[in-house]
């Protein structure tokens, strides 16, 4: 159980971490100091590192959730309802993030390629409204998961 929950909490860790920093120091810093041409080739750079680790934080999160939950903690009927929140939270942030992939990150990627600075930056204020939903319901999933487990 130790190995499942130390899984669980470093992809959530990353994925959650990855997304305050890009939003709330990155994006700061790099609408600052670079032209937006440039600034859309970085993101696109970015992306596609950390959405990699992404692709492995939505595998591992619901693997160790599950296992732990019917390995466990004894099936569906037995659980809390804060390890029932976090698996509707984490389940809307994964079609949120698929969303994200599929859709606005594919046309960012097309835009920059391209060179068409003006739909680049429409596919990066898309993927930073997704991000910032993300981001709260990340932290919310995060403070219940404490909370929840808390006497």
């Amino acid at each position: 159980m130790f190995i499942l929950i130390a899984l669980h909490l470093l992809a959530a860790t990353v994925w959650v971490g990855g997304m305050f920093f890009a939003l709330l120091i990155l994006r700061p810093t790099a609408a600052e100091l670079l032209e937006s041409a440039v600034r859309l080739r970085m993101w696109r750079s970015i992306f596609r590192r950390f959405f990699a680790w992404v692709w492995l934080a939505i595998i591992i999160l619901p693997i160790t959730g599950y296992w732990m939950i019917f390995g466990y903690l004894g099936g569906m009927t037995n659980l809390g309802w804060h390890i029932n929140v976090m698996q509707v939270l984490g389940i809307v942030m994964i079609l949120l993030y698929l969303h994200l992939f599929f859709a606005p990150y594919k046309r960012l990627r097309h835009a920059v390629d391209a060179g068409d600075v003006e739909s680049g930056a429409r596919s990066l204020r898309q993927i930073r409204v997704i991000v910032v939903m993300n981001l709260i319901l990340g932290l919310t999933v995060i403070a219940i998961a404490v909370a929840g487990s808390s006497p």
